[in-house]
């Protein structure tokens, strides 16, 4: 882990020096961050969110239920599952439960790594991810569209012999053609063992409809990284071979989550499911 340093304390100070931060460009963990309440965002990324907004207007009720089927997920694998490995791709910027936090605070011994490629997130996530001294909290750049290489610098600190969670959370609509979606997603699945977990959240247009296309056409057009919404079929595709858990593929907002007098939660723009390797 990279010591605290001032370029990380401060990333808009840095945003000129070493790296290209893409301030200028919305960057969907940056809007998530906003739509999250957080600091870590610029202003093309609340212009973008807002756009989004008003479009949607329940946006930002889809970022919180995504990152509390997150800690719902999480708590299934290791308090009920004995899960102890994770391994989320597509890290984000660090909030509140983030995915080491809910599980250590549960089994301090369990391994955490994170991966993803924007600069801004691991810099924020070497400073602010710090796990249990029990366990472990790691963080690999690398890119999704390369699994084999993420799955060799993993392979340094968890133990693919034993069952692992694999984390897809928000990231696999940021890969526009199916066919590389669902090889990615095998590829990851194929490298875990049996009794290990596939967890995947995803954007859909089946709440919102023309609405959702039109956001993310809007949000492409200024700059902001190609995405897709996919419906629950082809998001129940990516479960394959697996087990797929109750309730199956649902909007994030539902999945194992508190009945309230008022019945089932509202339906949100984000999909989900969990699945188990028989």
């Amino acid at each position: 882990m990279r010591e605290r340093n001032h370029s990380v304390n401060n990333p808009r100070e840095s945003a000129s020096s070493a790296v290209d931060l893409g301030i200028g460009r919305p960057h969907s963990a940056r809007i998530w961050n906003y739509w999250l309440g957080g600091k870590d965002n610029f202003p093309a990324d609340r212009e973008a969110g807002d756009m989004v907004e008003q479009l949607i207007p329940g946006i930002k009720d889809s970022a919180r239920a995504d990152r509390a089927f997150l800690g719902r997920a999480v708590q299934h694998f290791v308090a009920d599952e004995g899960i102890r490995q994770f391994l989320d791709i597509g890290t984000g910027l660090p909030t509140a439960d983030n995915t080491h936090e809910v599980a250590q605070r549960i089994a301090p011994e369990c391994k955490i790594v994170y991966v993803d490629n924007d600069p801004l997130v691991l810099a924020h996530a070497r400073a602010l991810l710090v796990g249990a001294p029990e366990g472990v909290t790691t963080y690999i750049d690398a890119d999704l569209r390369d699994p084999r290489h993420i799955l060799d610098t993993v392979a340094e600190t968890l133990d693919f012999d034993k069952p692992v969670a694999v984390m897809l959370l928000g990231i696999m609509h940021h890969i526009i053609d199916d066919d590389e979606a669902r090889q990615i997603v095998r590829a990851l699945v194929d490298a875990i063992p049996s009794g290990s977990y596939l967890a995947l959240a995803h954007a859909t247009a089946e709440v919102h409809g023309d609405a959702m296309h039109e956001s993310m056409r809007k949000f492409m057009e200024r700059g902001g990284t190609p995405i897709v919404a996919r419906d629950r079929v082809t998001l129940a595709n990516f479960f394959d071979g697996l087990e797929l858990l109750e309730p199956g593929v649902v909007s994030c907002s539902r999945w194992r989550s508190e009945e309230t007098p008022w019945g089932e939660p509202a339906e949100v723009s984000q999909f989900c499911g969990v699945g188990r390797k028989p």
